[in-house]
């Protein structure tokens, strides 16, 4: 659809004349340089497809499990260029998308989710701790705020689902949730304090990288996977220039999908927009307030997602979109037109920040499945195994699902991995042009169902029952 410019429209194209059409996290000096291509035959203990954080801190579990193992990653491009380095970086305790989605898939084993999930954000922070990781990590808490008068019974419900599972959180009213974020559409808030927070993801990304080479993990850049081939046992995965032999694979591809055709029919590669503004000043600031820098959800259909980055820039995200074929990189998408909602989403949630500019806008690909969780696909007898299906929460959720993917891979016998999560898959996704036509369908519609309803709610509810928790949180 066409985003029609009027008078309306004027200041949000405005403010988008200047902006870089790249993610702020990768935009920075600190980056490192790419580790050298594979230019050679080579043999190892475990290959890992992808230095995303499923990567990554599979790499660094691995290697302390067994620091004789030999570990190498292949990244098609550079650290941390898909998602990793894209997302909004709100840290949370779920490692199933939500509390909400959590309980709605896994009932007979959320008990035991919610405390994967705690341990899980303790693992998280200890690794930072012990490895030296400068990442600009806040621990300021999850605030998901009410929208209206409509939205307090959703935070009330997910409140009771808090307190009930020991989480600590609590019930703002009106004038509470102002206090911590003064927006006019606020009507209330759930505000969870521990073990929540935000981190810089590229930064983090950049220190696991150095925490897993430091442990003797072997990483080439910009070495894609073309094709791979059972061994009987082990697995051959073939490279531009070079070619290795593994004992076992871990493909952490997520939305991106290589190492399998058949991954695609259980994935999708939706994306999901994000604009930053430039610094605020001291005084835009205090008329905001925001003194605790919570990661924000909010509870439109649409929803929108915030955060300060440490630099005091507001990311403001949320407004999805899909591209034929899974196009995880679509040059269309690099355009002021795609942005123009989400800044003017953004005047509505600040308006006295109606002056301010956006210094960089981009989108990123989440692996969108059923379950909008991590799942796991077996191939070659085992001997490969993909771990994705990340619609969000994933900086800390991806530390779980490459654990369990590990276990998988090596056979051990672990209480995870006898969890439903760990031994279904999600639901079938149809192929194109279905699959197009399905998602501009429903973009359409989660755009449009606030303000005009009809025939919106009735298909948002279809494409629920196929399993598709389209209104929850949709990037973390």
């Amino acid at each position: 659809m066409t985003y029609q410019a009027t008078s309306e429209h004027a200041q949000a194209r405005k403010a988008l004349l200047k902006t870089k059409f790249f993610p702020y996290w990768l935009d920075n000096a600190q980056a490192p340089d790419p580790e050298p291509s594979l230019k050679d035959s080579i043999s190892c203990d475990l290959l890992i497809v992808g230095a995303g954080f499923t990567g990554l801190w599979a790499a660094i579990h691995a290697k302390e499990q067994n620091p004789d193992r030999e570990v190498v990653i292949i990244e098609a491009q550079c650290i941390a260029i898909g998602a990793s380095g894209r997302p909004a970086a709100i840290l949370s305790t779920s490692v199933m998308h939500g509390l909400e989605n959590a309980a709605r898939l896994f009932p007979q084993d959320i008990d035991a989710l919610e405390e994967l999930g705690k341990e899980n954000l303790d693992g998280f922070r200890d690794t930072i701790e012990r490895y030296d990781i400068d990442c600009d990590i806040e621990w300021g808490g999850e605030l998901t705020v009410a929208v209206g008068e409509e939205g307090l019974a959703d935070i009330e419900k997910e409140y009771e689902l808090y307190k009930r599972y020991g989480h600590d959180a609590y019930l703002l009213d009106k004038d509470e949730v102002r206090e911590q974020m003064d927006s006019p559409l606020f009507n209330g808030g759930l505000w969870s304090k521990s073990r929540s927070g935000t981190v810089h993801p590229a930064k983090l990304a950049w220190g696991l990288k150095r925490a897993a080479m430091s442990l003797g993990v072997r990483i080439y850049e910009y070495t894609p996977l073309q094709s791979s081939e059972h061994l009987k046992p082990g697995v051959r995965v073939t490279t531009p220039e070079g070619t290795i032999n593994a004992n076992k694979v871990l493909l952490a591809t997520n939305a991106f999908a290589a190492g399998n055709k058949k991954i695609k029919t259980r994935v999708a590669a939706i994306r999901d927009r994000i604009v930053v503004t430039e610094p605020l000043t001291d005084e835009q600031m205090a008329t905001i307030g925001w003194k605790n820098r919570q990661g924000i959800y909010d509870t439109r259909t649409q929803l929108n997602y915030m955060r300060l980055t440490a630099d005091n820039r507001i990311l403001f995200g949320g407004r999805l979109g899909y591209f034929f074929n899974n196009d995880t990189d679509p040059k269309a998408d690099r355009s002021a037109e795609n942005f123009l909602p989400l800044v003017e989403n953004f005047y509505k949630t600040f308006p006295s920040l109606r002056d301010i500019r956006f210094s960089h806008a981009w989108s990123g690909p989440i692996g969108l499945t059923t379950r909008m969780a991590v799942h796991f696909q077996h191939y070659y007898d085992g001997d490969m195994i993909y771990a994705g299906g990340y619609s969000g929460f994933g900086v800390t959720a991806t530390r779980f699902g490459s654990r369990v993917g590990l276990a998988i891979l090596d056979g051990d016998d672990i209480p995870e991995t006898r969890m439903q999560f760990a031994t279904s898959l999600p639901g079938y996704i149809p192929p194109e042009p279905f699959r197009w036509l399905g998602a501009k369908i429903t973009m359409y519609a989660l755009d449009t169902v606030d303000a005009k309803g009809g025939w919106r709610n009735p298909w948002i509810s279809m494409v629920e029952k196929m399993g598709f928790p389209i209104t929850q949180n949709e990037l973390g």
